[in-house]
């Protein structure tokens, strides 16, 4: 089973190129989900069809549905939902602000993977495609499993001791109600799936993401930067989709001077990304939307290759126990950009505004780092025992 997550800057086409995608994989008789995690749903747009919050069958083989993060959060809040709004209520009363306020930031995005999890452990198709929000909602959504589940691991079973002990006094002195058992359930469950959902993201077997820019500089700084974030998670990016080409035949005349920019733009990215698998798209006459028009794009895109195989792979860590060393993989970050910390038994890498704390590697449990080289795209980690 593959899941296939599509991403990029606003603009650039993900939603057509994850359709085209998913029509291209669906006329080899398999059996494919595409699913909206985009709160600004466009999916049934791109199928001229009507889709709901539930997979929707739209052709042979090709189901599709626009996720509703309200509806997900519903089921995943549970007891937990209820308690908060029993603490925003307790002077103010109850409203639709209450409810506003018990969406936290990045809480959407969970959802959506959440419902995305079900779908994969489910079973029932043979390829889950995934049409995310802009960069920067995408990037928020791959890395709040981790950051959420870590933190509440840390947090819980102090919390949980806490209140059994000193509960009953606390709401007795201070007139707050104290969570019930169900509340450390819920939470734990909760827990439980970030686990899950963050071992199904890292399988580089099962997940691959593809990111689709347009052959002008601006969206390809941006491609960069999202490759550079990606890897800092250890996603593995397996193609690059190039859409917008604009024919020869189409920059006569006033738009000429365009021809020079995107010929810059195309060799900028047939340098930049020179490793990774590049996949073209011209520009259509007419627009790309409808079952029909998306795979005759599919079949463009991909020609010979099989688009729901894992396309590249790269190694992102590397350890070396006799060298003491960690190397990790970071494409187009700068030296000046690059922040390294340790705090105890973990690791704070930063990439300018974009900052991961994980486990350090267990062959050097208890070490300290002693210095870092980066060079030709790798960040060279050297660890020595205290």
């Amino acid at each position: 089973m593959r899941v296939i997550i599509y991403t990029g800057k606003g603009g650039v086409g993900k939603t057509s190129m994850a359709a085209a995608t998913a029509c291209r994989i669906a006329e080899d008789g398999k059996n494919v989900l595409i699913a909206s995690t985009d709160q600004a749903h466009s999916l049934g747009d791109s199928f001229d069809k009507k889709i709901g919050k539930d997979p929707t069958k739209i052709a042979d083989h090709l189901f599709a549905m626009e996720i509703d993060t309200m509806q997900e959060g519903e089921k995943a809040w549970g007891n937990l939902k209820e308690y908060f709004k029993q603490l925003l209520t307790l002077k103010g009363g109850s409203g639709i602000e209450t409810e506003e306020l018990l969406i936290f930031p990045g809480l959407e995005e969970l959802f959506a993977l959440c419902r995305i999890l079900d779908l994969y452990e489910s079973g029932e198709y043979d390829t889950i495609i995934v049409d995310c929000a802009p960069t920067g909602e995408t990037l928020s959504l791959l890395k709040y499993p981790e950051r959420f589940a870590a933190m509440i691991g840390k947090v819980l079973p102090y919390k949980k001791a806490g209140v059994k002990a000193v509960g009953p006094a606390v709401e007795k002195l201070m007139k707050v109600p104290m969570p019930e058992e169900g509340v450390f359930d819920d939470i734990e469950k909760l827990i439980d799936r970030m686990e899950r959902l963050q071992k199904l993201l890292q399988n580089k077997e099962v997940v691959s993401l593809r990111v689709v820019t347009t052959p002008e500089k601006i969206v390809i700084s941006e491609a960069k930067r999202n490759f550079t974030c990606l890897y800092l998670y250890g996603y593995n990016v397996d193609a690059l989709i190039v859409n917008h080409i604009y024919p020869m035949k189409a920059m006569e005349g006033y738009f000429s001077k365009w021809m020079k920019l995107q010929e810059e733009g195309l060799a900028q990215i047939r340098e930049n990304f020179s490793e990774v698998p590049k996949f073209y798209v011209n520009l259509l006459p007419k627009e790309l939307r409808t079952i029909p028009v998306l795979r005759e794009v599919g079949k463009e895109l991909f020609g010979q290759e099989d688009p729901d195989a894992v396309l590249f792979s790269q190694k992102i860590y590397q350890v070396d126990r006799e060298a003491g060393t960690l190397k990790v993989y970071l494409p187009f970050a700068r030296k000046e950009e690059l922040i390294l910390n340790q705090d105890q038994n973990e690791l704070i890498l930063g990439v300018k505004n974009e900052q991961r704390r994980f486990p350090m590697p267990a062959a050097f449990a208890g070490m300290e780092t002693v210095g870092a080289k980066f060079e030709e795209g790798y960040l060279t980690i050297r660890f020595a025992a205290q």
